[in-house]
């Protein structure tokens, strides 16, 4: 419920328990919700009821991560079948569940806040859309996300307000940041985050790397998951997953011009700078707060990091690239952020030929349809769900990105 702790660093389990061996070696025998449960289980404990802990597992994963292979070797996990068309309807969806339940009783209001580079504020919308007691404030870079994206953000009202803010998204994410630093807003507010720098967003998403693995055919050729990585809570959700006992041979942080992990990887320095735009734009991350979670997995070792994770980045023209000859060879439509994790996994392939990929699909091409039609040469079908969002009225306060002046208002809500 405190998202962020004083210090302005980031909470993590005291430590990560395994799963048992059986689960593993049964997993076909179990549904989604039932994965969802175990995990559940075992990094929670008995602090929820089994009962509750079922419900809220149930809630959170009511919607499929269905496993799609392009080759014998090469397999797309869609993670867009969710209300907002995201992978983040996974987090968002638990952790809506259990504010609510950590809420109850509270005579005060919990407010919400969250940055958003493209589909965490769609998908914090609408998991907390009018939950009791909580409301939600989203703030968003101006001119910085697909138009159906900003759509969700911006046309729900009711409990969700959204700002969008004249900067960047690692502008916004330290607007955020600053208001859990400050004791006014705390005094005067009672706050928490959706983002990844909340750990309740990462244990949801930890699920679909196990369902994934269950809905393989063939489990004895080793196993790389190639993740698009903006602020790269998705990975260390994967990494999470391994602990625990998932059998993965190597993890690929995919990004796009926004390379600090992949540099890092190469280099053993870490150098944060201000995100550049992208066609992928939910990874237009500079300092992705999930990489102190990542040394923290790794004791802070580099060499221990690098044997582990494979980091690569792409820019825009051979992301779209990526996009049409997927298309044109397998009638398949990635998005912007697969088609990286694409490109990642087959320039990982070239060196490491006796292994599978599972790539991380991570959005619904429909939300970044221009750039994907104008791409393929074709129309896209927009779900429905995304389609009447087209003729809803854009609502969202404009704002600098000075804290006092975001203080000032936040006082006020």
């Amino acid at each position: 419920m405190k998202g962020l702790p004083n210090d302005n660093g980031l909470f993590m389990p005291s430590k990560i328990p395994s799963l048992p061996k059986g689960f593993f070696d049964n997993i076909e025998q179990y549904s989604f919700s039932e994965i969802a449960l175990e995990i559940c289980r075992t990094l929670i404990g008995d602090i929820i009821s089994d009962d509750k802990l079922q419900s809220i597992a149930k809630h959170a994963v009511n919607f499929p991560a269905p496993l799609v292979s392009l080759d014998e070797r090469t397999h797309i996990l869609e993670l867009f079948h969710g209300p907002s068309l995201a992978f983040k309807d996974f987090g968002a969806r638990f952790m809506a569940q259990l504010m609510s339940h950590f809420n109850r009783g509270e005579d005060k209001e919990l407010t919400i806040l969250v940055a958003t580079s493209g589909d965490t504020g769609g998908a914090v919308a609408a998991g907390f859309y009018k939950t009791p007691g909580i409301r939600v404030v989203i703030l968003y870079p101006s001119g910085k996300v697909s138009h159906l994206q900003e759509k969700q953000l911006t046309t729900l009202g009711h409990n969700i307000t959204a700002l969008e803010i004249d900067g960047t998204f690692d502008d916004c994410q330290a607007l955020v940041k600053q208001a859990f630093l400050d004791k006014d807003l705390n005094y005067k507010q009672r706050l928490s985050s959706a983002n990844s720098i909340n750990i309740a967003r990462l244990i949801p998403q930890s699920f679909y790397y196990v369902e994934a693995y269950k809905q393989l055919q063939d489990k004895s050729t080793p196993l790389v998951f190639s993740i698009p990585s903006g602020n790269f809570g998705n990975l260390t959700a994967g990494l999470m997953a391994s602990k625990m006992g998932l059998p993965v041979d190597q993890f690929i942080a995919a990004t796009n011009a926004n390379d600090v992990v992949p540099e890092y990887l190469s280099t053993g320095k870490y150098t944060p700078r201000p995100s550049v735009r992208t066609l992928s734009n939910a990874m237009d991350v500079g300092n992705p707060s999930n990489f102190a979670r990542m040394l923290d997995i790794y004791c802070s070792t580099w060499n221990n990091m690098k044997e582990e994770i494979s980091g690569y980045s792409y820019g825009d023209q051979e992301t779209t690239a990526a996009v049409k000859a997927v298309f044109d060879s397998t009638g398949y439509i990635l998005d912007p952020h697969g088609a990286v994790g694409y490109l990642a996994f087959k320039d990982y392939q070239k060196s490491n030929k006796n292994v599978q990929g599972i790539i991380l699909e991570t959005a619904h091409p429909a939300k970044f349809i221009d750039t994907v039609e104008e791409t393929i040469g074709q129309s896209v079908n927009i779900p429905e769900r995304l389609a009447i969002l087209a003729d809803k009225t854009k609502v969202a306060i404009p704002m600098s990105i000075d804290f006092a002046s975001f203080k000032e208002w936040l006082m006020e809500f």
